[in-house]
């Protein structure tokens, strides 16, 4: 299962190497989603990882890159 995944509480990242930084570290991210029932809720790495995701997309620099992360 893939889910895509927003930075919440108004953060951004520049790099790829920031965002995955808070990622791992259980930083929240909204769920933005909408074939997912979460969609719009937060969700931290260990949270999904909890439900069976396998991978996740994050968005990030102005929602202009994505990130594929495996879990």
């Amino acid at each position: 299962m893939r889910i895509t995944l927003v930075p919440a509480y108004g953060r951004d990242y520049k790099s790829k190497k920031d965002l995955l930084a808070d990622f791992d570290g259980g930083k929240d991210f909204k769920i933005q989603d909408i074939s997912c029932q979460w969609d719009g809720s937060y969700a931290g790495k260990q949270e999904l990882v909890d439900n069976g995701y396998k991978t996740v997309n994050i968005r990030y620099k102005k929602l202009a890159n994505v990130a594929v992360v495996t879990l």
